[in-house]
C-alpha cells in the first residue's frame, strides 16, 4: 500500500516534505527522551512503512508509549516484506499497518509462528485506479477500464503509443503489470519512486488541471486538497488473483491489521497491550499524515499535536494494562 497509507478521502497546503528519511531522523530525534509516564523503561522497536498514513500510526503510538509508559522507542522505516521479516526475526516488535500480504502472513504467521495478530486498525484501505473527479466530470469514459484504451493519448507520457499508469514505490503491492497484460490495455507503468513523488506529480497535475491516470490508495489525506475518482476494474472476487501473473481483476477493501512478534505480544508488558489496544478511524490517520506531508510538521509535533486534541480517545488505549 501500499499506501497507505492514506483518505485516497480542499484546501491549499505547502509542499511535501522531501522523502520518507525525514520521518524516520524526525522521530527518533525525540525518542529516548525521560518521560512523565510510568512503564517498564524498555525499548519498543516500531516498523514504520514508506507511505505518510502508516507513518503517522507509529507517530502517534511513539509518542504516546513515550509519554505516558515511559518507553524508549526505535523507529525502523522499512518496505513491507523487510517489515514482516524484521518482525519475524525479532529485529522489530510491531507492525501497525498491513495490506494483508498472504505469503508474509503464511511463513511469519502460519509457518515459523514468530508472528501473531494483534488486532484491527480502524482502518479499511482499497487499491485502485484513479483519475481525477474534474477529468471524470468532463469524460465518464475514463472511468471504465474497457474504455481507456479509446483514450491513450489523453494519457501518454512517452511517445511511444502508449497510455501510462502512474506508480509510486516499487514496493508497494500491486497486480498492475498483469492486469494491463491481461486485459488487453495499451498502458505502461511509469514509477516515480517514493510516495512523496507520486504525491507531488498529482497535486502539481491538478492545480494545472492536467489529466493523469494513477495507481491510488484510500484512505489518503490528500482528498482533502484534490478530489480523485476511481477507474471501474474488473470487480474483485476471492481467489482472482491468487496467480499474480494472470490476475485480471481490481483490488479488495482491505480491513487493515497490526502484527506482533509473538515473544513480544507474549512478554512486552504495558507496550504489548497499548499496541493491541491502538485503534483510530481514517479521519485520525488523515489529519496526522496531513500534518506531516501536507504541512511539513515535524512527525512529533503532529503526534503531539492531535494527541492534545483527542484525549478522549487515546485514553482508552491506556485502559486495564495492568490486568
Amino acid at each position: 500500500m501500499f499506501g497507505i497509507g492514506n483518505s485516497p478521502r480542499s484546501r491549499s497546503r505547502r509542499a511535501v516534505v522531501a522523502g520518507t528519511g525525514a520521518f524516520l531522523l524526525a522521530v527518533l530525534a525525540g525518542c529516548g527522551s525521560q518521560s512523565g509516564g510510568e512503564g517498564s523503561g524498555g525499548e519498543v522497536t516500531l516498523v514504520a512503512p514508506t507511505w505518510v498514513g502508516g507513518q503517522a500510526n507509529v507517530a502517534v503510538a511513539a509518542y504516546l508509549l513515550e509519554k505516558e509508559l515511559g518507553y524508549q522507542v526505535k523507529i525502523e522505516e522499512m518496505d513491507e516484506a523487510e517489515g514482516w521479516k524484521a518482525v519475524g526475526e525479532g529485529r522489530a516488535d510491531a507492525i501497525l499497518e498491513d495490506w494483508d500480504l498472504p505469503d508474509q502472513y503464511q511463513e511469519w504467521v502460519m509457518k515459523k509462528k514468530t508472528v501473531v495478530p494483534a488486532g484491527r486498525l480502524g482502518v479499511t484501505g482499497r487499491i485502485g485506479w484513479f483519475v481525477p473527479r474534474y477529468l471524470a466530470d468532463r469524460n465518464r469514459d475514463v472511468l471504465s477500464w474497457e474504455k481507456l484504451n479509446n483514450h491513450v493519448e489523453l494519457f501518454g507520457g512517452g511517445g511511444d503509443g502508449k497510455g501510462v499508469l502512474l506508480q509510486g514505490d516499487p514496493s508497494y503491492k500491486s497486480n498492475d503489470e498483469a492486469i494491463i497484460k491481461n486485459l488487453g490495455l495499451d498502458y505502461e507503468l511509469k514509477y516515480l519512486g517514493t510516495e512523496g513523488k507520486q504525491l507531488s506529480h498529482i497535486r502539481k497535475a491538478a492545480k494545472d488541471r492536467k489529466p493523469f491516470l494513477t495507481y491510488w490508495w484510500t484512505p489518503h489525506w490528500v482528498e482533502e486538497e484534490v478530489e480523485l475518482a476511481e477507474v471501474k476494474l474488473p470487480a474483485y472476487y476471492a481467489g482472482c488473483d491468487e496467480e499474480p501473473d494472470k490476475t485480471r481483476c481490481g483490488y479488495p477493501e482491505t480491513d487493515l491489521r497490526k502484527y506482533l512478534n509473538k515473544e513480544f505480544s507474549e512478554d512486552g508488558g504495558k507496550a504489548a497491550k497499548f499496541l493491541k489496544n491502538f485503534e483510530w478511524g481514517a479521519e485520525d490517520q488523515n489529519e496526522v499524515a496531513r500534518l506531516i506531508a501536507g504541512e511539513g510538521m515535524d512527525p512529533k509535533e503532529a503526534a503531539a499535536k492531535w494527541v492534545g486534541e483527542n484525549e478522549g480517545l487515546w485514553h482508552r488505549w491506556l485502559w486495564d494494562l495492568d490486568n
